[in-house]
């Protein structure tokens, strides 16, 4: 049999292929998984797309189409009633195998982010056990993190923190004491140099608890008594370790000096503060007693003008005009004293200023300078002299003002640098002589009309004439 390549039955009914020179194995109603990827290959190039390709002669193009036609059909058939399902399940595939990519991923994320918090949690607890290994090491000193009184102070605690950081610095590099480096022990070096490590730490364990005992006992006012102590505490571990030349490092003891000034400043700071609240609530009671004495003194003087004036009305009505006219005249004193009155309490500046000594409590030359808004000005001087002092006060001038809370301000700022309490403001005594403190009225023309330099003292005279007789 010899034709062109196509389609032919073989006999058996069923169409096979012939590739020109012979019968191959391939059906035309074989399933797509049997056909060969090849089979249009086999065919050759369609007449007229590749002139290198077998010639189709004219006598055979008829055939030649219609097994092109033929096969056209069959592939349409094949792609019909399989291609577009399993196009479906390709896609169906694809977008599964997306998902697990994607769930994939994700579980990557967060295997990622496990590690990563469990790395940062490893470093806290490697840094955790680094920072118990310091502390460890600092405790065998004798330095502990105990609770400092300037730790809660918005001014100092920075300071306390820089210091505290330099001590713990000096006591890891071995810098807070000095020692010899040549020290022997039954002729041996290494020996020598135990005794001497175990020496530096034994006194300096020492040290630090007296450093810290001085800081836990500071208060506003021994500050200097504690550095005594501890500069003590120094001289007496040079003594101990003379033999090895150990002593507390300057430096270092300069630090613990430090800290324990910082414990000081606090200590006075707060006992200022208490200082301060106590004058103010010792002022607000005084101005409220001041506040109360006014209001009475204007009720009575209100109770006295009503009675003067129904006096003076009934006076004018019986006719005598003499009497009415002394009713007047005490009308018009009342008036005065109400109005003095009305504007004491309306101005809160005005008052008296005082200057008052005790010899036989403070000596000669310190004297107390204030102001009272009390209508009896001899009240506040004799409750200052109460049973709190052995002696009463004397007056050396007393004297009303407008601006009387001007004047006082003024005197303090004149004497500042005499005043015996610094820290206490309140507490207004001054090492200056009287004369001294009518100098300063006279300068800023402050009208007085009375002043006593000399005091009387006549309690305090009279008790060193009973001593001595």
């Amino acid at each position: 049999m010899s034709a062109v390549a196509g389609w032919y039955d073989d006999g058996s009914g069923r169409q096979r292929w012939w590739d020109g020179t012979q019968w191959t194995a391939h059906y035309a109603d074989q399933q797509v998984a049997t056909e060969p990827r090849q089979t249009l290959q086999e065919q050759g190039p369609l007449p007229g797309n590749d002139q290198s390709g077998p010639k189709i002669s004219f006598l055979n193009g008829k055939k030649a189409a219609l097994a092109y036609a033929s096969e056209n059909e069959r592939l349409q058939e094949l792609i019909a009633r399989h291609g577009l399902a399993d196009i479906a399940e390709l896609d169906r595939q694809k977008a599964l195998y997306a998902e697990h990519l994607r769930s994939a991923h994700s579980e990557l994320e967060q295997a990622r982010a496990q590690v990563a918090q469990a790395r940062a949690e490893l470093a806290l607890v490697q840094q955790d056990v680094l920072s118990g290994r310091k502390k460890i090491e600092l405790q065998s000193y004798g330095l502990y993190d105990f609770e400092h009184p300037a730790e809660s102070s918005t001014t100092l605690a920075a300071r306390l923190e820089s210091v505290r950081a330099q001590i713990k610095a000096m006591v890891r590099g071995k810098q807070a004491t000095t020692a010899t480096t040549n020290f022997t022990f039954n002729n041996s070096a290494s020996q020598g140099k135990r005794f001497v490590d175990d020496m530096s730490k034994l006194l300096l364990r020492a040290y630090n608890a007296e450093a810290e005992n001085c800081v836990k006992g500071v208060k506003a006012g021994n500050v200097e008594t504690a550095m005594k102590r501890l500069g003590t505490v120094v001289d007496q571990i040079a003594k101990l370790g003379a033999m090895i030349n150990l002593r507390i490092t300057p430096q270092y003891h300069r630090l613990r000096l430090e800290e324990l000034s910082l414990a000081a400043q606090h200590m006075q700071a707060v006992q200022a503060e208490k200082e301060l609240e106590r004058a103010q609530r010792e002022e607000l009671r005084e101005q409220r007693r001041a506040e109360q004495e006014l209001a009475r003194e204007q009720e009575k003087l209100e109770k006295e003008r009503a009675h003067y004036s129904s006096t003076l009305a009934a006076l004018e009505a019986n006719g005598d005009n003499e009497g009415a006219e002394r009713v007047r005249a005490r009308l018009a004193d009342v008036a005065r004293a109400i109005a003095d009155v009305e504007y004491r309490a309306a101005n809160i500046r005005a008052g008296y200023v005082y200057v008052i000594s005790n010899v036989g409590s403070f000596g000669p030359d310190v004297v107390k300078i204030g102001m009272t808004r009390r209508l009896e000005p001899m009240d506040r001087v004799n409750e200052l002299g109460d049973a709190s002092v052995p002696f009463r006060f004397d007056v050396h001038a007393l004297f009303f003002a407008d601006d009387a809370v001007g004047i006082e301000s003024m005197l303090h700022k004149t004497f500042s640098a005499q005043r015996l309490n610094t820290v206490n403001l309140r507490r207004e005594y001054f090492r200056v002589r009287p004369a001294e403190v009518l100098e300063a009225l006279k300068n800023h023309s402050v009208e007085v009309l009375e002043f006593r330099v000399e005091p009387e003292a006549a309690e305090y005279r009279a008790s060193l004439a009973s001593a001595t007789a």
